[in-house]
């Protein structure tokens, strides 16, 4: 066991690669969360095993015992209570076996998570914590890993549980990360001054869980300024994303990598992943974090020179439709879909056409419903130059990896492409190319946060960038959607991230696009209305049951039906969307019109009410 002055000698001596995710592994290897994960280093110690030799051989430096909720409170529901010193023992051998056998120095972090606290007083809370820490020192572990503390109160529990062991022992306070509002307050409010308090001190403080990298970034900022202890960082994998109905972290490698370097750059001296993270993710840390510098770095005081970032361009400066959004102007768009092959001279007539006829911008999607057509980026490049009207070009991150989505961007802004909508894209397996790689090293909200780096000068590793993009950053929402709060939930998100308009899918019941109105409301973004001209029955019956985020509702069906001719059937299409726009008109910022089948003069008459 080491001693408090040892564990921050050493970190300080040294940058230390932590281990990832232990459920995250358990659970890749089809154990159900219905189980006790603790458990199964009686049970399943062939298991736990394993996963510790992969993170050995990764090459992690630390490895944490696979016990963050083998406390009494915790254990207690699966009628395991009585089994904390058993399951600690075996947690902290096996974590001890696999650090021995590696043959290089690693050392074992106990990890004590936090309590279930329902109905239970401080003291209890510190029974618990003393008796399952008391354990795992027995185990053999080398320090104390008090994870994801959700308040500084559970904190102090965690100090006087290891008070309560009357010996001296190496303990680090890692606290989980605020998600949303203040994070100076709330960092500083966790970072409160130890040395003014009684009890043992931390030989490290540390943050992890509930955030990306991203987020976690601004925690590090922040926490560097106040605290003089060695900081150790292990964020999530992101976000979890709901795909084919399972809950996964498709943060890649080496984008927590990059994001690794920056935190030790900024004077951590440990980092590692929390949920989601995996030997993947350790090894390509690994790899970056141990040639860097193994001196002491100095942490930067809240006198410290401030990011390189520099303001972003005011929204009415950076595009024409940034100044009429900014202006409050009325905005009409037309959707045009790139040529399935390589003649571009097509779909630049069409948006000539739609120049001549007083239309603002033209919208090139990005493969949609994984559709497999020309490049959107050089569309929207020849429709600048040669058709002389702005586009809005789509960027999916179904396609292509961090570092060619970073190129894109800045290939459009080298290109004039000042306006830009983010999508996350359909996966392949939707399209007639299903046999395709769907890559989405992140999402919309992931795609909005790079573009907002550039657009300050900074790129996806934090490198300066001169001189910054300056792009009118759109993103998508379904007013539609089945799961409608999740819908809010990430738009809040997206402009959380930096997003400057929306665009939806297209509307063709006023009522569902006032609802989604009122419950964004508050986040004061122009929104831009998708609307869909169906040009025949045909068409409706393919927009309502085959396009993914687009809900044609019944009466449209029925009106179409009642139109015998296909001549009555596009007027009536025409007639409904033109209604739809006068519905809403007063509501939105403007409307997105669609081309069906590529042909623009249905746009045109669609938006012939404006004369």
């Amino acid at each position: 066991m080491m001693t408090e002055k040892e564990l921050g000698n050493a970190l300080r001596q040294a940058l230390m690669v932590f281990d990832g995710a232990m459920g995250t592994e358990i659970y890749r290897r089809h154990v159900f969360t219905n189980r006790c994960y603790d458990e199964l280093c009686l049970s399943e110690p062939g298991m736990i095993a394993d996963i510790h030799r992969s993170y050995v051989a990764a090459g992690a430096d630390v490895l944490t015992t696979n016990s963050f909720g083998a406390n009494r409170l915790n254990l207690s529901p699966f009628g395991l209570g009585e089994r904390v010193e058993a399951i600690n023992l075996a947690a902290a051998r096996l974590a001890r076996e696999a650090a021995d056998q590696a043959g290089r120095p690693i050392l074992v972090a106990g990890s004590l998570g936090p309590l279930n606290t329902l109905g239970n007083t401080s003291a209890e809370r510190i029974q618990c914590l003393s008796e399952q820490a008391a354990a795992l020192v027995a185990g053999g572990v080398d320090f104390l890993m008090f994870e994801t503390l959700p308040s500084p109160e559970a904190a102090q529990e965690a100090r006087a549980a290891v008070a309560a062991l009357k010996q001296p022992v190496a303990f680090v306070l890692s606290h989980s990360v605020p998600a949303d509002g203040d994070v100076e307050s709330a960092v500083h409010h966790r970072l409160a001054d130890w040395s003014a308090s009684a009890g043992p001190m931390p030989a490290a403080m540390g943050f992890n869980c509930c955030v990306g990298p991203d987020q976690m970034l601004s925690v590090v900022e922040v926490a560097v300024r106040y605290c003089e202890l060695p900081l150790i960082i292990q964020p999530n994998a992101g976000t979890p994303r709901n795909v084919d109905h399972r809950q996964l972290y498709l943060c890649s490698p080496e984008y927590l990598t990059e994001y690794a370097r920056r935190y030790v750059n900024l004077g951590a001296r440990g980092v590692g992943g929390c949920c989601g993270t995996t030997p993947e993710h350790i090894r390509e840390m690994a790899r970056a974090i141990k040639p860097m510098t193994k001196s002491h770095v100095t942490t930067p005081r809240a006198d410290a020179e401030k990011t390189d970032a520099v303001p972003e361009m005011p929204l009415a400066e950076r595009s024409q439709l940034g100044r009429k959004l900014a202006a409050k102007e009325w905005v009409t768009a037309v959707e045009m879909t790139p040529p399935r092959g390589w003649d571009t001279s097509q779909i630049v007539a069409r948006a000539r056409l739609c120049r001549d006829h007083g239309v603002d911008i033209v919208n090139i999607p990005d493969g949609p419903r994984a559709s497999p057509r020309m490049s959107p980026l050089i569309t929207a490049a020849m429709i600048l130059k040669q058709a002389e009207i702005e586009p809005v070009l789509h960027v999916c991150c179904r396609d292509r990896n961090y570092l060619g989505l970073q190129a894109d961007l800045l290939g459009s802004a080298a290109a004039g492409i000042r306006n830009l909508l983010m999508v996350t894209g359909d996966p392949p397996k939707l399209g007639s190319y299903s046999f395709a790689s769907g890559v989405f090293d992140t999402d919309s909200i992931g795609l909005v946060s790079l573009q907002k780096h550039l657009n300050r000068g900074l790129d996806l590793g934090g490198q300066k960038i001169v001189p910054p993009t300056a792009a009118v950053v759109g993103v998508g929402a379904d007013p539609n959607a089945l799961d409608f709060d999740r819908e809010v939930r990430r738009l809040r998100e997206k402009a959380a991230a930096g997003a400057d308009y929306i665009t939806t899918q297209p509307v063709f019941d006023p009522d569902a696009l006032f609802r989604f109105l009122d419950a964004i409301d508050d986040l004061q973004l122009p929104v831009i209305a998708g609307i869909w001209p169906l040009a025949s029955l045909r068409n409706a019956m393919f927009m309502k049951n085959e396009v993914p985020g687009v809900t044609v509702p019944d009466w449209v069906i029925e009106r179409m039906t009642k139109a015998s001719t296909n001549e009555e059937q596009l007027a009536t299409g025409i007639a409904i969307a033109r209604e739809a726009i006068e519905a809403i008109r007063d509501r939105v910022s403007g409307v997105q019109v669609s081309a069906p089948f590529g042909k623009v003069e249905i746009a045109l008459a669609t938006l012939e009410f404006r004369h």
